[in-house]
């Protein structure tokens, strides 16, 4: 074992080739001594989104799919209405900077600057539908997957990226639509994930209403709202679900699973969507 490291050594910082995560050395304390090593930790950025030449937003997310995360928070938050909407997005040179100019109605507009709620989780997000205030139609999808294939795609959507296995710090999230395409997206905050698959999907002109959706974090409110703002009928996590998703699953029509591992999972609303 070696000395232990004084707090100066943290500057030790070097950029990765990778360039969502720093490599810096660490002090990894065991019961009988310390040891100085090499570690990975995720880079996260402080990415601003600007609209028709005015910032509405600042968050802190992974440089990666900017463009995609703008568009799936714009439809997410009911400011615009599709992907056709949009005239052009820009993401600055060095990545901290995303410049949409789209044409945005005045209901849009409002819906843009509603009052934002902090939203629960280690992973915070902002949102102004919280209270489900935008259109959130019931979902009469007739869409259906077999049990087994859901649990066989969670199996493969739980593989470590090389990113988690650096850093263990990001969600996931998967998009798997009828057609077979296949959308997947990482972030520090589940909110992000999944606003940035929602938009990978829109840009590619992707309908969106006949899939099933993959997360790595737990199933509140507000991720069960974003489901139901793209009329997706299916969200499936490996984590836990919570009573107002449940709540709110159940009163829009999606089927919410949680605890999707192994061998078995458990379907909180609408199980006619899950044939066995």
């Amino acid at each position: 074992m070696t000395k232990p490291l004084r707090s100066e050594n943290f500057s030790l910082f070097h950029d990765n080739l990778d360039d969502y995560t720093k490599e810096i050395i660490i002090e990894k304390f065991y019961e009988d001594g310390i040891e100085a090593v090499e570690d990975y930790v995720i880079k996260e950025d402080k990415i601003e989104f600007h609209l028709n030449g005015k910032r509405f937003l600042s968050v802190m997310s992974i440089a990666q799919h900017q463009d995609a995360h703008i568009l799936g928070f714009l439809l997410s938050e009911a400011v615009i209405k599709s992907f056709d909407d949009v005239e052009s997005i820009v993401i600055s040179e060095d990545g901290l900077k995303v410049e949409v100019i789209a044409n945005v109605s005045e209901e849009g507009y409002s819906n843009l600057f509603k009052e934002k709620t902090l939203t629960s989780g280690c992973c915070v997000g902002v949102t102004g539908n919280a209270e489900k205030i935008f259109d959130c139609a019931f979902i009469n999808s007739d869409y259906k997957v077999h049990a087994k294939d859901i649990l066989s795609n969670m199996k493969l959507f739980n593989t470590s990226s090389k990113l988690f296995d650096n850093t263990g710090c990001v969600h996931k999230a998967e998009l798997v639509l009828e057609d077979g395409t296949i959308y997947v997206t990482e972030d520090i905050g589940r909110h992000n994930a999944i606003d940035k698959v929602i938009g990978l999907a829109s840009m590619n002109k992707k309908d969106v209403k006949k899939s099933v959706l993959y997360a790595t974090g737990r199933l509140s409110m507000e991720m069960v709202v974003k489901c139901v703002m793209h009329k997706i009928p299916i969200v499936v996590s490996k984590a836990a679900v919570t009573f107002q998703g449940i709540k709110s699953a159940n009163e829009h029509g999606i089927t919410l699973v949680g605890f999707a591992r192994g061998s078995k999972m458990n379907v909180y609303t609408h199980s006619g969507r899950i044939n066995v």
